[in-house]
C-alpha cells in the first residue's frame, strides 16, 4: 500500500475562513475536520474533488497553480487545452479565434487534449478484451475519482484500468512530434495543461503509477478564459480571423470529457456512465458490496456533467455540454463529407503511442488504517465501535467532525477528545 502523501492543489487560507462546516459537510471522504474554529484539511483522505471550493461562504479555499509567466522560461510553449474550454464561448467565438488569441498571449503551439482519445480508446478496449477476468474495469479518465478508489475503495483499485489519460498522451505525443519534425531541443519545450479542475493539477504534480508527468506546469483554466476573453473584447468586430485549416480534434474527441462520452466508444456489453461525486460513491458501495453484478464498464466522473462541472470552468455546465455538443455535430457533418481532421498526425504516431500507454501499479492509498500492527488495529477498532455505542448518532458536526462514527475514530487515533461532543459534556 502507498505511503507517500498526495499533493494537494486546494489551500485553505486560515485568515479569511470562518469555521462554518459548509465544507466539512460537502466533503465526500471526510477530509476535513473543525479545530479551533477553522477548517483543517486532513491529507490522506482529500481527493481534490472541489466539493468544499465550491460550497465555502468567504472562498476561503483557493486552487493552487503554476505562474502563467512560467511560459516563457521555454523558447517552444505549448498549451494543451481540454476541449471544455472551447465550450466557454459563445457561440458567435469561433475556435479558429480562440487558437489565435491563445498564441498572441503567449503560446507558440495549441494543442486539444482530446486529439489522442483514438489512441485512448484502442487502449481501454484491448485492455478490457485482454483481462476477461477483471469487472468491472472502471476509467482513469478522472483523477477525483482514481485518488477516491484509492482512499475510499481500496479493494477495487485492481478494477482500475492502467492506462495513460488522454492528457498525458497528448503530451507524449506533441513532445515527440515538436522534437522529431520541429527540431526543438527536449529542454526548449514547456507543455502547459489549462485544467478545469484542482484533481488535474494535482495528477500532474504527483501523477499515479508514474513518477513523473510529461506536463510541465498547469494553469487554471478560470485565469486563461479571462485573459482571453479580455483579448476578444480589446479587438471588437475588427478583428481578422486566420480560420484553421481542418477541424483540430474529431467529433469523438470533442464529445470524451462529458458524461457518456466514453462509455459510447467503448466495446463493453454492460457499462454505466454516472457524473456527481456523491453518485459515485453510492454506486460502488453497491459494487464492493456485490449489490451491482454483471457490469463490464464504468465511465466514472466526479463533477455535475463531467468535466463543464469543474470547479474552475467559467460558465454554467450546461450551457457549456450544449455548445460542445454543437461543434461536434460541425466536425461530425464535416466528416462524413470527407474532410480530414487533425487525427492523421496522431495516426502517424499510434506504434510509439501504443507501445507507452501503460502506466504502473496503482496501489490502494487506504484512509482506514488505523495501525500496521495488526494486534493495535484491531484493539483500535474494537475501542471505535465501543465510543459509537455511546455518541448519539446525530452527526450535527459541533464536535468539529462531519459524522459521529468519524469523531469516534478520531478520539481513538489521539485527534480529538470525547468531551468535543456536547452531548456527552
Amino acid at each position: 500500500m502507498e505511503t507517500s502523501h498526495f499533493f494537494h492543489a486546494l489551500t485553505i487560507d486560515q485568515d479569511t475562513c470562518i469555521g462554518c462546516s459548509h465544507c466539512m459537510k460537502a466533503c465526500p471522504t471526510e477530509a476535513l475536520r473543525l479545530r479551533n474554529g477553522k477548517a483543517v484539511l486532513t491529507p490522506d483522505r482529500c481527493i481534490d474533488c472541489g466539493n468544499c471550493f465550491k460550497v465555502c461562504p468567504t472562498k476561503s479555499f483557493y486552487v493552487q497553480q503554476d505562474d502563467f509567466d512560467n511560459i516563457f522560461n521555454y523558447a517552444c510553449r505549448v498549451a494543451l487545452v481540454p476541449s471544455v474550454f472551447m465550450g466557454q464561448f459563445p457561440n458567435d467565438i469561433t475556435v479558429s479565434r480562440i487558437y489565435q488569441i491563445l498564441k498572441e498571449i503567449g503560446f507558440t503551439h495549441i494543442i486539444e487534449t482530446e486529439a489522442t482519445v483514438p489512441i485512448y480508446t484502442e487502449a481501454k478496449n484491448k485492455y478490457a478484451a485482454e483481462h476477461p477476468d477483471i469487472r468491472p474495469l472502471i476509467s482513469t479518465y478522472c483523477p477525483a475519482i482514481v485518488r477516491l478508489i484509492q482512499v475510499k475503495f481500496p479493494g477495487l483499485t485492481d478494477n482500475l484500468i492502467p492506462i495513460k489519460a488522454p492528457i498525458d498522451l497528448t503530451a507524449m505525443f506533441i513532445r515527440r512530434k515538436l522534437q522529431l519534425h520541429e527540431d526543438w531541443n527536449p529542454e526548449d519545450i514547456g507543455i502547459f495543461y489549462i485544467t478545469p479542475c484542482a484533481a488535474k493539477i494535482a495528477a500532474v504534480k504527483s501523477p499515479v503509477g508514474e513518477e513523473k508527468s510529461l506536463v510541465d506546469g498547469v494553469i487554471n483554466m478560470d485565469s486563461v478564459y479571462n485573459r482571453v476573453f479580455k483579448r476578444i473584447k480589446e479587438q471588437g468586430k475588427g478583428f481578422k480571423e486566420q480560420k484553421l485549416p481542418v477541424s483540430q480534434i474529431s467529433s469523438d474527441g470533442i464529445l470524451t470529457a462529458l458524461t457518456n462520452g466514453e462509455r459510447r466508444l467503448s466495446n463493453a456489453k454492460h457499462s454505466y456512465s454516472i457524473d456527481e461525486i456523491h453518485n459515485v460513491i453510492e454506486f460502488l458501495e453497491k459494487v464492493e458490496n456485490d449489490e451491482i453484478e454483471d457490469v463490464d464498464f464504468l465511465e466514472l466522473r466526479a463533477c455535475d456533467q463531467s468535466c463543464p462541472g469543474g470547479i474552475l470552468t467559467c460558465d454554467n455546465r450546461f450551457l457549456m455540454c450544449e455548445r460542445i455538443f454543437a461543434r461536434a455535430r460541425k466536425v461530425a457533418e464535416r466528416e462524413r463529407n470527407g474532410e480530414q481532421t487533425k487525427d492523421h498526425e496522431v495516426e502517424q504516431e499510434r506504434n510509439y503511442l501504443t507501445n507507452n500507454v501503460k502506466v504502473g501499479e496503482i496501489k490502494p492509498r487506504s484512509m482506514l488504517v488505523l495501525d500496521n500492527d495488526i494486534t493495535q488495529a484491531l484493539a483500535k477498532m474494537q475501542r471505535i465501535n465501543e465510543l459509537r455505542s455511546k455518541l448519539p448518532q446525530r452527526d450535527c458536526g459541533v464536535c468539529g467532525a462531519p459524522t459521529c462514527d468519524a469523531l469516534a475514530r478520531d478520539v481513538v487515533m489521539g485527534e480529538a477528545k470525547i468531551t468535543d461532543c456536547i452531548f456527552m459534556k
